[in-house]
Formats: C-alpha cells, sequence, structure tokens
C-alpha cells in the first residue's frame, strides 16, 4: 500500500470517497493532474472508478452518494462530485454547489459540464483530459515518426502543443527539434 493510498485511507476511513462503500478500494488522481497526491487523488470503488474513466459504462444509480459528497471538506472529492453531476446531467443538484474560480477551472479541465455541440471538435489524451492550444503533454508510447529518422521516446516532453481543428485525434508538436504531427491517444497532458 503507498503512502497516498494510506493516507487517503486515514482521510476518507477506509471508505469510497462518493459511495461509502468498504470494499475494492483504489486511487484515483483526478486529470489533468497524474501523480498521486492528498490534493489530487480520492479513495473510489473500482466500479466508479472504470465508470470515470469509461461514460459509456455509466450507472445512474450507482452514484446515489453525489448529494452527499458534494459537500465533502476535501477538494478533490468537491470535484469528481461536480465531474459526475454535469456528465449526469443533474443541473438542479450541480447549482447547489459553489467552487471558487480555480476550483471550477480544474472540475472542466475534462470539459465535464461545457456545452455540447455536435459540431465542436474536440481534443482529448488518453484519460480523456481536452487538449488546447499550448498545454504541454508527454508521449506514453515509443512513436516511430514517419518521414525522419528517429523515434520519438515515451516519456518525452512536448510543450505548446497546436490541436489540429479539423481532426479531433491529431495535435502538433516539437520532438527532438522536429515538427510532427502525433495522435492524441498517445499523450497525456501535465499540468
Amino acid at each position: 500500500m503507498s503512502v497516498i493510498e494510506r493516507k487517503l485511507k486515514d482521510r476518507s476511513e477506509s471508505k469510497c470517497e462518493i459511495s461509502g462503500a468498504e470494499l475494492d478500494l483504489v486511487v484515483y488522481t483526478l486529470p489533468p493532474y497524474t501523480e498521486e497526491s492528498l490534493a489530487h487523488s480520492v479513495l473510489l470503488a473500482k466500479h466508479l472508478k472504470d465508470q470515470v474513466e469509461n461514460p459509456d459504462s455509466m450507472n445512474p444509480n450507482d452514484w446515489r452518494g453525489l448529494s452527499d459528497s458534494m459537500w465533502n471538506e476535501n477538494l478533490p472529492v468537491q470535484i469528481l462530485s461536480w465531474r459526475m453531476l454535469a456528465r449526469l446531467k443533474n443541473s438542479d443538484t450541480l447549482e447547489m454547489m459553489y467552487l471558487d474560480e480555480e476550483a471550477l477551472e480544474w472540475a472542466k479541465a475534462t470539459g465535464e459540464g461545457e456545452e455540447e455541440d455536435e459540431n465542436k471538435i474536440v481534443h482529448k489524451d488518453s484519460n480523456g483530459a481536452i487538449l488546447k492550444d499550448g498545454d504541454s503533454v508527454v508521449l506514453i508510447k515509443d512513436l516511430d515518426v514517419k518521414g525522419a529518422t528517429f523515434t520519438a521516446k515515451r516519456g518525452a516532453a512536448v510543450h505548446n502543443i497546436k490541436v489540429v481543428w479539423d481532426d479531433a485525434n491529431l495535435i502538433e508538436g516539437r520532438v527532438e527539434n522536429q515538427h510532427i504531427y502525433i495522435l492524441t491517444q498517445y499523450v497525456k497532458k501535465t499540468k
């Protein structure tokens, strides 16, 4: 058990911070953050974490605890509660929540709660975090660069990216002083 997991269990009394479940608990770090920490992670029942990461598998009945967790004193729990209420389109409950500007920006970092425009192209990294011009990303896989004589290595940072506006799966960036196109499924947004 990691130090962070132990601290999260102490903070939550070894219960899921959303549902109150006591079994099969895992640490979930809220995007765009990637490192486990008390300030950016929650203790979550595994089936809820799976639903967070895979929106198509959402079961609204599993999220009844949101009406309590939204009032939790810990900001990561509030942020996750806000995101799930937005995803479930529970606007009545969502309107009761208050997040300061910085917290609301973090809550909206994955695109939850934004008005949906059917024609709008949204670029998302491998974790589902929304990518915008100027963001920084890290490669999560070695990539052979077509037309170049090098391989972009896993872990390479790509700063000040540009999104390709007509293709939600592509971004532009510089790796080893080469301007390349990168598939969004092979990057992870950094803060």
